[in-house]
């Protein structure tokens, strides 16, 4: 098995100026410069560092977007909104234009450029990337705004490499704009993180283009908040015998990713993964009416209310309620810049499919695994194996 990483390595953000590509990009300078701390850095304990992660200062970050303000322009707005400490920019300024230097112009699914000629022209982005700057390997992750979901039909672009080349050939744009990044990364040869609800490397063309490749993958939807409180707390119920009879869920949220979920069809991939796992948790169906909306006030942050009704001995009612209200960004800037290292090292020592991270998502691939204490233990057996 190889050994720990020694070179310089790169992270491609599609959606790289975005909130959350922008607090990434901020988080890392700062934190390798000595200005930030690490904490919210999962890989930076000592069980997950086990693996021989490359470090952050070997890291180096490009991306695509469709976006025309500067990185350092968006950056200053997150700093006006708290997402992000302002006296920290005046230091990092120098390099936050070596990464813009860096962003390619993203793929506009409203845009009339063939989705072929957008696959060659995103894979040559990828590949004079890592030539340029001597990388030894690059991973993508999509931190862009989230998708509908996409109908697969058999045989079809969707599912079939053979289709989807003979589509692409055609000039015709059958791929979801997430999944055209992906397409062009495996093409270049780099693995990928689906940190959004997006169809992403989860079409079943995409998951067979993966294998023949050789590449890992992980993925989907980052664990941020009300899911990742509910992945600690049911198994408590289970495991205590309490019978969880309702769970509901009212979320508020601004901010971009909240004027993209306002739109019901974007919104119901992000209410298919946020459901998923309450039941296999728990073991039986649970009443669990769940609700997004878009308060343009609370900027980068989130609230989300839940009310859960359970009943114990003899048939006793009770409740449990709590708020979570968080930085969106802040929470998953850090586990963006975790699943960048643990991916480039999976690629490293041959992995290839599904990576076992479901600790990271709402909706892990792979896996039918909601626990949040077994997947961490997951993780740590994984890191221990390929550290080893």
């Amino acid at each position: 098995m190889s050994g720990p990483m020694n070179g310089r390595v790169g992270l491609w953000l599609v959606g790289a100026c975005g909130s959350v590509g922008v607090t990434t990009t901020v988080g890392a300078l700062a934190v390798r410069a000595g200005l930030a701390g690490r904490v919210g850095l999962v890989a930076e304990q000592p069980e997950i560092a086990a693996a021989g992660l490359p470090s952050l200062d070997d890291l180096v970050i490009g991306g695509h977007d469709l976006r025309a303000d500067p990185l350092l322009k968006r950056a200053e707005r997150l700093a006006a909104g708290g997402v992000v400490p302002a006296g920290i920019l005046p230091a990092i300024a120098g390099e936050l234009e070596e990464v813009e230097g860096r962003l390619r112009t993203g793929y506009d699914p409203a845009g009339a450029e063939p989705q072929g000629v957008a696959v060659e022209r995103l894979t040559a982005d990828l590949v004079a990337f890592r030539d340029e700057h001597g990388l030894e390997r690059v991973v993508v992750i999509d931190v862009a705004s989230t998708e509908p979901p996409a109908e697969v039909v058999d045989g079809g672009p969707l599912a079939d490499p053979d289709a989807l080349d003979a589509a692409l050939a055609a000039g015709e744009s059958p791929l979801p704009a997430s999944s055209v990044y992906v397409l062009a990364a495996y093409r270049a040869g780099c693995p990928v993180v689906s940190f959004t609800p997006s169809p992403g490397p989860r079409l079943p063309v995409l998951v067979t283009l993966a294998e023949r490749a050789g590449l890992p993958w992980a993925g989907s939807d980052g664990k941020t908040g009300e899911t990742l409180l509910k992945s600690a707390l049911a198994p408590m119920f289970s495991t205590r015998a309490l019978q969880v009879n309702a769970w509901a869920s009212y979320n508020m949220l601004g901010g971009g990713d909240g004027a993209t979920l306002a739109d019901p069809a974007n919104a119901q991939s992000k209410l298919v993964t946020k459901a998923q796992g309450l039941e296999a948790m728990l073991g039986h169906p649970v009443e669990g009416p769940m609700h997004i909306d878009y308060v343009p006030d609370h900027g980068d942050w989130k609230t989300a209310i839940d009310h859960v009704s359970f009943e114990g001995f003899l048939g006793v009612r009770m409740s449990l309620q709590f708020t979570w209200s968080g930085c969106d960004s802040a929470l998953a800037a850090p586990l963006v810049l975790d699943l960048a290292r643990l991916v480039l090292r999976a690629q490293e020592v041959g992995e290839s499919g599904p990576l076992p991270f479901g600790f990271f998502f709402k909706d892990p691939a792979g896996s039918t695994e909601h626990r949040l204490g077994t997947q961490w233990e997951e993780l740590v057996a994984w890191c221990a194996r390929v550290g080893g």
